[in-house]
């Protein structure tokens, strides 16, 4: 005769236990009501006048001023045009950079040489460097090989990043080395062992890596603005920096552009925020 196999009871969940997981949920549910009403607010007055922004009581809902704005602030700075000098300057920075910082973390962690302690040392200590301190020097270094007043000027300076250098670092310390050792016996060069066999298995370091990269160099205001001198390779935040003048400042119309420039932004974090928390999580847990 056949014992019937009994499903055990769940477990009761004391209600101690279970007011403060309430009551954590709550305060998280305020945070993020809290953190959302600036962008509220944003959205709102993106779609009034200047002026009536400045009523008592100011507007609490949409209004109808969203095309005019818009099309003011395309007359005005050409948003259209300095969106895609951003997101071009950006890409190609953020590409460009993230590989160089996974190839020197790559050869910080795996690599031995003499001297290696004190290279990473080096990288340390230029952490501590506040930009400001580099900005004359840098400025005469682009004039001197005649640079002002074009994207590689923007670009190429801070490729070579010590956060991101030491962020891959940090994904590539725990990668076997007997794996390194089987792909190298079996006649993969250099290069595409790093390609094929090693990179893949730091994707979230490198997803996170990217999402900080691109959201510097997207955000980055004063060295394009001594960079660049033409208005038609303005980026987004030098663009709406003109909008604000000694004696009039086009609120709505940098409500909007601040709005629209938050997309891209947004859309990077969703495509890759699945790698973006194993990233910052990845040195958290062992084993």
């Amino acid at each position: 005769m056949t014992a019937l196999q009994q499903t055990p009871a769940p477990a009761r969940v004391h209600p101690g236990r279970r007011l403060g997981r309430l009551a954590v949920r709550l305060f998280l549910a305020c945070g993020a009501v809290v953190s959302l009403v600036p962008f509220l607010w944003m959205a709102i007055a993106a779609t009034h006048s200047t002026s009536d922004l400045f009523h008592s009581p100011p507007p609490f809902l949409p209004g109808g001023r969203l095309l005019d704005n818009l099309a003011r602030l395309q007359d005005t700075i050409g948003f259209g045009r300095v969106l895609l000098n951003s997101l071009s300057i950006a890409v190609v920075h953020t590409a460009l950079s993230s590989l160089i910082s996974a190839m020197c973390g790559y050869g910080l962690a795996k690599y031995r040489f003499r001297g290696r302690g004190l290279l990473l040392g080096a990288v340390l200590a230029t952490m501590m460097i506040p930009f400001q301190v580099l900005l004359v020097p840098l400025f005469q270094m682009m004039a001197s090989v005649g640079w002002i007043d074009s994207y590689q000027a923007v670009i190429l300076p801070f490729l070579a990043n010590s956060f991101g250098i030491l962020l891959m670092r940090q994904g590539f310390v725990d990668f076997p080395d007997e794996i390194l050792e089987s792909a190298r016996i079996d006649g993969s060069g250099e290069l595409r062992t790093f390609y094929q066999v090693v990179l893949p298995c730091v994707r979230p370091q490198l997803g996170a890596l990217v999402i900080f990269t691109f959201m510097a160099q997207w955000n980055s205001f004063i060295w394009p603005l001594l960079m660049l001198n033409s208005e038609d390779k303005y980026t987004v935040p030098v663009a709406l920096n003109t909008l604000t003048g000694l004696s009039h400042v086009d609120y709505s119309g940098l409500m909007l552009g601040s709005l629209l420039a938050t997309l891209p932004l947004m859309a990077l974090f969703l495509l890759f925020q699945r790698q973006f928390v194993a990233g910052l999580l990845g040195g958290a847990v062992k084993g």
